[in-house]
């Protein structure tokens, strides 16, 4: 795992309490990773969600882009 990767999932755990500021930070985390390292962010955050009830309202599609329901 990159020191990228690792730090945006720092990140996203640290601001998981606001599902708008997790949005934001997800969008911002797709923008600096590479394509692989999205793929993994992606797997890492369809898991997380699922624990997380303030955050089900997320939705990532396959195109690696993000949406809301």
């Amino acid at each position: 795992m990159s020191r990228n990767l690792k730090y945006c999932r720092s990140i996203l755990k640290k601001v998981s309490f606001d599902a708008d500021l997790f949005q934001k930070e997800l969008i911002k985390a797709y923008g600096a990773l590479d394509f692989e390292e999205r793929l993994e962010l992606r797997n890492w955050a369809e898991n997380y969600i699922r624990n997380k009830s303030q955050l089900s309202s997320t939705v990532l599609t396959d195109y690696g882009t993000i949406t809301w329901g």
